[in-house]
């Protein structure tokens, strides 16, 4: 019966057109658990996906999903349609959109029994809440309450791919498959789905190239190479050291093959021609032939570029002056987003640029990139200033039906007249275009393959002033971790707009951060940005669920069947500004007593707080020391599985300290808001 529960594949094979993408594959994956699905750009992870969804089916094997269970996943195609947004992502809930059916079918037939069950289903599923809870999704995933009900088209591709998203989050699924959630994200919304992720009670698969999501939200990682599955027990940091090893062992035990395959060989050699020993010489020939093929370590070779050394380096590179940046609008005013930057740009610098979407991060740098004006003030660059941009659509930079190679032809005229053809192909073939793709239109490249070209086109321009603006969208992890060491030897100066936090952390040494129509600089590292963000999302629910009770916004809106009966008017709030000063002076000592009966039911809590903090902290730097102790060599096999199990019950601890941390800060929230 458990069995019936779990997700398996039993030597399967899945085919897509000509290619192979599981042969012979197997692997069981149980009830709640949280799995990050990895492997190569084209391994064939998408069309496991396509197998669980039904889209897909196996060519041989066995395929087992509990057919009772509620999937969800993350439609890829763009809605086109004028629906309010809410009501899109409440369609999401399945068991809320099968209930109003049933009562429309129930009142359609006047059958009084069938409406009764009808409402009680409709309160069984949620439907009371159903509206709060499908906002309150949308605003953790960054819209604003202005855009909550605003037609699904008015929105741009990323908005609506994060419509798709709380859509999928919003259906009450046991099997939940994402496909690259955070492409569309900022780190704002990105820190805010994790959270929602971990509390997620459902089995969970997630294909993702960002390093620290996975190791955040997935405590099993499922590997696709070479057509065949792995599975590993643990997130993608344990996962790397874990088939690091096993790779390690491979590749010796390949070795001792290899000596004894030669021995064999040299006796057959030897003693074939000789009568005596020809019995013998037969048969090593056919344990040679037995012997068990153990296949090389035959990865890839591992994707690595530089950049050059710069040819010079201004200082400073910029200085901006009194400036602001924004967009001019055909017969109207422009539109201003960052104002009044004064900031100077030095040598050497690693800057990460953090804020939330639409504050104006790319606009800052497209405005530094020279891809449009300023609008007021200035930029003044340092003589010898050579800027390479990265923008966050490859194909602002690129040209549909070219190729690769005149791309690099067309650049080459602009910075280097005397590079030969030849060694444009060369240094294609660096970034993985050999052959005739170096001719094949950008226009039919994926989004990997457009990410590696517009990098090629940096590294050949030599700049000493990099403007990075997402360049992590497409890649893979292993292209990623190429960026990230070509970016650490890089001599000139770094500005990142990124949501991969494993970049930013490995690149960065500062950070500016844009908000509120200006640019400051953040006093701390990346663990302090989340605090905060997770803070400010607390806040902004908090300011939200006031607002509706005070009802400060007009509801949309209310699901089918239950919108509730006219009411009176809402009594209001006692005012302040009462006539009798003596009911004023009451009023607010009361409130001064809510107050201080509020901070000491929280002080406490306070407490529980910072000692969560310092014990995660001392945690974690436990668990990076076991993790670390895992990979010396000399460590036997009973003292490496003790190890491992040292590993998983600090996971567990961590895991579980920050749920509590969660609790409890979500505790003072609420004695915060009563008083």
């Amino acid at each position: 019966m458990l069995r019936a529960l779990m997700i398996t594949l039993r030597n399967l094979i899945l085919r897509r057109g000509p290619k192979v993408v599981l042969a012979g594959a197997s692997v069981t994956l149980n009830p709640g658990e949280k799995i990050g699905l990895v492997g190569r750009n084209g391994a064939g992870k998408s069309s496991l996906f396509a197998l669980m969804t039904g889209k897909l089916g196996a060519d041989a094997g066995d395929f087992g999903l509990p057919p009772r269970w509620r999937m969800a996943e993350v439609v890829q195609h763009m809605p086109e349609t004028e629906q309010p947004a809410t009501d899109f992502v409440l369609d999401g809930d399945t068991r809320l959109t099968e209930a109003n059916a049933a009562l429309t079918a129930a009142e359609e037939a006047d059958d009084g029994h069938a409406i009764g069950d009808a409402h009680a289903l409709l309160a069984e599923v949620g439907a009371f809440d159903a509206r709060p809870r499908a906002q309150a999704l949308m605003l953790g995933l960054g819209f604003k309450t202005a855009q909550l009900d605003a037609p699904v088209n008015s929105f741009s591709g990323g908005w609506r791919m994060r419509l798709q998203l709380a859509r999928a989050l919003m259906c009450p699924s046991d099997l939940l498959l994402l496909d690259e959630p955070t492409n569309h994200l900022d780190l704002d919304a990105l820190v805010w789905l994790e959270a929602w992720l971990q509390r997620y009670e459902g089995t969970m698969l997630v294909i993702s190239h960002d390093r620290e999501f996975l190791d955040a939200i997935t405590k099993v990682t499922l590997h696709l190479d070479e057509a065949q599955l792995t599975r590993y027990g643990g997130n993608y940091s344990a996962f790397e050291l874990m088939r690091a090893e096993r790779m390690s062992q491979q590749q010796a035990a390949f070795g001792r093959q290899q000596d004894k395959v030669a021995q064999l060989q040299r006796f057959i050699d030897r003693f074939k021609a000789k009568a005596s020993k020809a019995k013998q010489a037969q048969s090593r020939v056919k344990a040679l032939e037995r012997m068990e093929k153990i296949a090389p370590v035959l990865t890839s070779a591992d994707f690595s570029f530089e950049f050059k050394e710069p040819a010079n380096l201004p200082n400073p590179m910029l200085a901006m002056r009194d400036m602001s940046c924004g967009y001019h609008v055909a017969d109207a005013e422009p539109i201003t987003i960052v104002r009044d930057i004064n900031r100077s740009v030095m040598p050497g610098q690693r800057i990460g640029i953090l804020g939330a979407n639409g504050q104006g991060k790319s606009t800052l740098v497209k405005t530094l990139a020279r891809m449009q004006p300023a609008l007021s003030g200035s930029a003044t660059e340092g003589k010898g200033l050579a800027i390479g941009y990265f923008a966050q659509q490859e194909m602002d930079l690129l040209t549909p039906d070219s190729g690769p190679m005149e791309h690099m032809i067309r650049l080459a005229k602009q910075v280097s007249p005397n590079a030969r053809e030849q060694e444009l192909r060369n240094f294609l073939g660096q970034f993985r275009f050999t052959g005739d793709m170096v001719h094949q239109t950008v226009g039919s490249l994926s989004g990997g393959e457009k990410a590696r070209l517009v990098l090629a086109m940096l590294v050949w321009q030599r700049p000493n002033l990099l403007l990075l603006d997402e360049p992590t969208n497409h890649l893979d992890l292993t292209t990623r971790e190429a960026l990230s060491m070509a970016l650490n030897e890089f001599e000139g100066t770094v500005m990142l707009v990124s949501h991969d936090r494993a970049l930013l952390r490995e690149v960065c040494d500062e950070f500016w951060l844009v908000t509120a129509g200006g640019i400051q600089e953040f006093d701390g590292d990346l663990d302090d940005y989340q605090r905060w963000l997770l803070e400010q999302s607390r806040e902004q629910a908090k300011a939200y669920a006031q607002s509706q009770r005070a009802g400060a916004l007009t509801p949309a809106a209310p699901v089918k069947a239950l919108a509730p009966a006219p009411a009176s008017a809402p009594t209001p709030v006692a005012s302040a500004a009462s006539s009798d000063p003596a009911k004023r002076r009451d009023e607010r000592k009361a409130q001064a007593q809510q107050r201080q009966k509020a901070a000491d039911h929280a002080r406490p809590l306070r407490q529980e707080l910072s000692q969560l903090e310092v014990r995660m902290a001392a945690a974690s730097a436990r668990r990076d020391a076991a993790a670390a102790r895992l990979t010396d060599p000399a460590l036997d096999p009973a003292a490496r599985a003790e190890q491992g199990r040292q590993l998983k019950l600090l996971e567990s601890e961590i895991a579980e300290l920050e749920a509590r941390w969660l609790e409890v800060g979500e505790s003072i929230d609420a004695l915060n808001a009563a008083a």
